[in-house]
C-alpha cells in the first residue's frame, strides 16, 4: 500500500498548448494527442524517459483548472503517486489526518492547493521502444516544494505518517542576510523524494518568502529531471534557447581543492555553470534553468547522479545564491 513511484505530474495552465510546445521544443518531450473530458478539462500529456508531465486547462474562467491558475498561475496542481493499492494508501493517509478531496478519484490535500493523487503503478512504459534510448532526460530525481514559515515539521510528520516517507536529510540554509530551513522526505522505494523548505522569519525576507507570496501559498517551486549525461543535456538545451543560472568563478576555483578529481573536467563544469558535491557513493551535478514564470515562482533543475543517492549539502547553499542572483536581477 506504500506510495512507490511520481506516476505522473498535473500541471494547470492558462494555455496547455502553449507549455507543451515549449517543452517539447526546449528539453525534448514528446506531445500525444489532446483529450478533452466531459467536464470541459483539456490534457495534453508529455513524456520522456519515465517522466509524465499532464498539462491542463479550460476555457471556461469559473473551471477549476482556470480558478486555480488565476490564484497561481500555471503551476504544478497534482503529484500522482503510483501505488500497489490505491485504495489502501487512501485509507493510511486518511487515517493519519490527511483531507479528503475526492477519493473517487483518488486526491488528498497536499501542499497548499498542491494535491496528491493515489493512482495504481504504470504497468508499462509508454515511452519504450525506438529513440527511447536517445532521450535527454531520464526521470523525475525530485520535487522541490516551499511550504510558509513554521510549517515544515508537521508537513515532514505529514510525509512521515500519511505516506511512509523517511526523512532523509535536513539543513539550515543562510544565504546572505535570508535563511531557510529544508527537509528531504522519500518514499522507502527511493523513487519519490520531496525536499521541503520554509522560510526563516526572523531573518530578512528572501526567495523563499517571494514564492509563497507571489504564488500564493505553499507550492511546487522546482521540478529535478536526471539525465545521464548533464554536459550534453545542458549544451543542448542552451542551444535551444533555455537559460541556465550562472556561478561565479570561486566556486569553480575552489573544486580541486575539495574534490581533487571530478568525473566531468572542471573547465567544463566552469564553461556550463554546473555544480558538482559528492557523498559516500559518488558525485553529483546539478544546474537550475533560469525561471521564465511570469511570477518567478516555477523553475526546473538538470541533475546527473554518477552513483551520489544523496543531495550535495554544499550546492544547496550555491543553488540558492545563483537563484538569489537572479531574483535580484528582476527587482
Amino acid at each position: 500500500m506504500t506510495v512507490q513511484t511520481i506516476s505522473h505530474v498535473e500541471f494547470h495552465c492558462e494555455d496547455a498548448d502553449k507549455y507543451a510546445a515549449g517543452l517539447c521544443a526546449d528539453y525534448g518531450f514528446t506531445a500525444e494527442a489532446p483529450v478533452t473530458t466531459p467536464d470541459g478539462t483539456r490534457t495534453v500529456a508529455l513524456h520522456q524517459g519515465t517522466i509524465r508531465l499532464h498539462l491542463a486547462d479550460a476555457a471556461d474562467p469559473g473551471h477549476p483548472v482556470s480558478s486555480f491558475v488565476a490564484r497561481h498561475g500555471d503551476a504544478v496542481a497534482v503529484l500522482a503517486l503510483g501505488c500497489a493499492d490505491p485504495e489502501a494508501a487512501m485509507d493510511r493517509a486518511e487515517r493519519h489526518g490527511a483531507r479528503v478531496i475526492d477519493r473517487e478519484a483518488g486526491l488528498i490535500a497536499g501542499f497548499g492547493d498542491t494535491a496528491l493523487r493515489f493512482v495504481p503503478l504504470r504497468s508499462a512504459d509508454p515511452a519504450a521502444g525506438p529513440g527511447a534510448g536517445e532521450a535527454l532526460l531520464d526521470t523525475l530525481d525530485h520535487v522541490a516544494i516551499c511550504v510558509p514559515a513554521g510549517q515544515l515539521a508537521e508537513s515532514v510528520r505529514f510525509c512521515e505518517a500519511a505516506l511512509g516517507f523517511h526523512r532523509i536529510f535536513g539543513e539550515y540554509i543562510e544565504v546572505g542576510e535570508q535563511a531557510m530551513d529544508s527537509s528531504v522526505v522519500q518514499s522507502s522505494s527511493g523513487e519519490v523524494t520531496f525536499t521541503l523548505i520554509e522560510p526563516d522569519t526572523a531573518r530578512r525576507p528572501g526567495q523563499i518568502d517571494e514564492f509563497l507570496t507571489s504564488h500564493g501559498g505553499a507550492g511546487v517551486q522546482h521540478l529535478a529531471f536526471s539525465t545521464r549525461d548533464i554536459a550534453t543535456a545542458v549544451r543542448t538545451i542552451r542551444a535551444r534557447g533555455v537559460e541556465f543560472l550562472t556561478t561565479p568563478g570561486a566556486y569553480f576555483d575552489a573544486l580541486a581543492e575539495r574534490f581533487g578529481e571530478t568525473a566531468i573536467p572542471v573547465e567544463t563544469l566552469r564553461d556550463l555553470h554546473v555544480l558538482v558535491d559528492q557523498d559516500h557513493g559518488g558525485q553529483l551535478f546539478q544546474i537550475f534553468a533560469r525561471s521564465t514564470h511570469p511570477r518567478r515562482t516555477y523553475f526546473l533543475e538538470l541533475i546527473e547522479r554518477q552513483g551520489a543517492g544523496t543531495f550535495g549539502t554544499a550546492n544547496i547553499k550555491a543553488l540558492y545564491e545563483a537563484v538569489e542572483r537572479q531574483s535580484a536581477d528582476v527587482r
